[in-house]
């Protein structure tokens, strides 16, 4: 391991502090804007410093917001990303599991095909799934939003990937056991593979979070929000004035779900993505 020393040292700290103001600071003016009244928006300059109504704004806009309360459409989000998430993880388990260990006629042909989806992402398959959708019944609805959404052929192929470095020992032991195929995936794969799933659990609850074209598509209910549709809702049409104050509590809000799943997942979703060793 090579150690930097001396000015090196300092000049990489600067470097990394300074990316990280740039970065941070935009968020910076974000909290801010949301601790002060519209007018001292509007009057140039915006200050720097948080202001004394924090409390005010972040109560209009969870309880109040501009159309719909920001507790709803955190709660709306939140159902969306977890149940995307898990739906994704599961269907990715059992389906890399099945084309790993059970040995059936075109079972690489399957794998493909699944891989192939990766070149129809939502927006070109979106109006046939709409007319399948809305022919349930599944228009504003927590199934209509999570559904068509679960199925990922990234994740399967990253559970095959690793089922296939399990070495075949395991099964092998598992059967002379008399584990049955399900008894040997709880027991032994499952837990194998949890840094896997923290890893590619952190990724697809953001994606499930940041959504936007798709509930917009399948939800005309105002409660059925979801955050990220909020905040472009609340920008005003024609002359209307926008409660900026509003508007960046609200953004403040949405951001704190995924970054405390991330600082909270941190170490696993590390591992899941470096650790070799499994």
């Amino acid at each position: 391991m090579v150690e930097k020393r001396g000015r090196g040292l300092w000049l990489t700290h600067a470097l990394l502090i300074f990316s990280v103001l740039v970065v941070f600071f935009p968020i910076w003016l974000a909290f801010v804007a949301s601790t002060v009244t519209q007018s001292e928006i509007a009057r140039p300059p915006m200050p720097l410093l948080p202001g004394g109504e924090f409390l005010e704004n972040y109560r209009r806009a969870l309880f109040q917001g501009v159309n719909v309360p920001v507790t709803t459409m955190l709660v709306n989000s939140m159902v969306m990303a977890v149940g995307i998430a898990l739906g994704k993880i599961v269907i990715s388990l059992l389906s890399a599991f099945a084309i790993v260990y059970f040995r059936f006629p075109g079972r690489t042909v399957f794998f493909w095909l699944i891989f192939l989806t990766l070149m129809l992402p939502v927006e070109v398959r979106i109006v046939p799934t709409y007319e399948v959708v809305a022919g349930f019944g599944m228009l504003n609805s927590y199934q209509g939003l999570i559904l068509p959404l679960i199925a990922s052929a990234t994740a399967t192929f990253l559970f095959r990937q690793f089922f296939l470095t399990i070495p075949d020992e395991l099964a092998e032991a598992a059967r002379v056991d008399g584990a049955r195929p399900m008894r040997f995936f709880w027991d032994i794969v499952l837990p194998m593979s949890r840094t896997n799933i923290a890893a590619l659990f952190v990724i697809l609850f953001i994606y499930g979070w940041n959504q936007y074209l798709w509930p917009l598509l399948i939800t005309t209910d105002p409660s059925m929000n979801t955050v990220v549709m909020g905040i472009k809702q609340m920008f005003p049409s024609g002359d209307d004035t926008a409660d900026w104050p509003v508007i960046m509590a609200t953004s403040i809000l949405a951001m704190i779900p995924p970054v405390i799943v991330v600082v909270g997942m941190q170490r696993l979703f590390v591992r899941g993505l470096v650790d070799s060793e499994k």
